[in-house]
């Protein structure tokens, strides 16, 4: 399972505070708490209120880098603001993300290549949110054939299905997880999965707990990776249980210590 974890957004106060204070330290320090929590990479994004994203997330990408070479995922609906972070871009990169619309897929895709970057693909459209499966798929299956097309490697793309909240979408929430499955068939090699974890709890009570029986139940459908909160982790001990139940670990007494060592 390949962790990124959220935190870094300036949708949070204390994040918003520190890119707008230029405060190396709290960008950092965050950085260090998701990685020491289990994170395999990191989610930049800049938030709504950032004054100038382009050079702010150039600002972030290099404090950042100065105490982790892990993975970065550039999290933007602005294709300008994702192209202003691969220009100073060291660490291994993830752009998050491209919709199934040509005109962003014309533009991300080169970039992707490019930059050698992994690229995730949200399962939705101008149209809007999708209300069921076949629609997820139909959208899925656009992004893999652009993809193809333009000479992108399937097995760096990652699909989102777009999880919605389950106090407002709760009869979508079993096509979410089938159409997780199905992500599998739709090209070889397949073309991996991810889902944004928060979305599932937001507005809810019980967020923790929603969360991690959503995750469960998504990694048994076969999900690849999420983008959510490390320093939960009771979710961390789920998402690693789950998967020892489902033999990709082998099991000794203090296995949750041993994956956190790996």
């Amino acid at each position: 399972m390949f962790i990124i974890g959220e935190l870094i957004n300036g949708m949070y106060t204390y994040i918003g505070k520190g890119i707008g204070q230029k405060d190396k330290v709290a960008i950092q320090k965050c950085a260090l708490q998701q990685l020491g929590a289990g994170a395999d990479a990191l989610d930049v994004n800049c938030g709504p209120a950032s004054r100038n994203a382009v050079s702010d997330i150039q600002w972030l990408v290099e404090t950042i880098q100065e105490v982790t070479d892990k993975p970065l995922a550039l999290d933007s609906s602005k294709p300008q603001v994702i192209e202003s972070g691969l220009e100073v871009i060291k660490n291994p990169v993830i752009i998050n993300s491209t919709t199934a619309d040509p005109q962003k897929l014309e533009i991300l895709v080169p970039l992707a290549k490019k930059y050698h970057a992994k690229l995730i693909g949200l399962t939705i459209s101008a149209k809007g949110i999708p209300q069921n499966k076949d629609q997820r798929l139909e959208l899925a299956a656009g992004i893999v054939a652009s993809c193809t097309e333009q000479g992108f490697p399937i097995e760096d793309l990652y699909l989102d299905p777009i999880v919605l909240p389950v106090n407002v979408a709760q009869a979508q929430m079993r096509d979410i997880l089938e159409v997780i499955r199905e992500f599998k068939i739709i090209s070889q090699p397949p073309p991996k999965s991810i889902v944004g974890l928060s979305n599932v709890s937001q507005g809810a009570c019980g967020r923790s707990l929603i969360n991690r029986t959503f995750l469960t139940m998504a990694i048994t459908s076969g999900l690849d990776a999420a983008i959510l909160d490390p320093t939960d982790k009771d979710l961390m001990d789920a998402a690693i249980s789950a998967e020892l139940i489902l033999d990709k670990h082998i099991y000794c007494d203090s296995y949750l210590e041993a994956y956190r060592k790996k």
